[in-house]
């Protein structure tokens, strides 16, 4: 090996550790506000969900033609939203996912 090789090697090993010392930084940091970020995501999607969903539930949506696009991607996570809301059964009258 020749000093440059050597060279390249200990920088490679530096950038390394230098990696994988701010990615434990970095998890160090969020693991105390994980589930803060989790519970607002899910926030999000909540009010989401009922702004795409609130036309079925008598609520006026005045943006409730454009939604209508979306519809076959959330269903899939529709029971799940409706349990987060505290309504036991779906509240659409045409729609039965429980």
């Amino acid at each position: 090996m020749t000093r440059a090789d050597d060279e390249r090697t200990a920088s490679a090993n530096w950038r390394t550790r230098i990696k994988r010392l701010i990615e434990g930084y970095d998890a160090v940091l969020s693991l105390q506000h994980r589930r803060e970020i989790v519970r607002e995501l899910q926030d999000e999607e909540d009010l989401f969900m009922l702004l795409c969903f609130c036309d079925m539930m008598g609520i006026p949506n005045p943006v409730g033609d454009m939604t209508l696009e979306l519809y076959p991607y959330m269903l899939d996570r529709f029971h799940e939203w409706h349990k987060r809301q505290g309504m036991p059964r779906s509240p659409l009258d045409g729609f039965r996912c429980c």
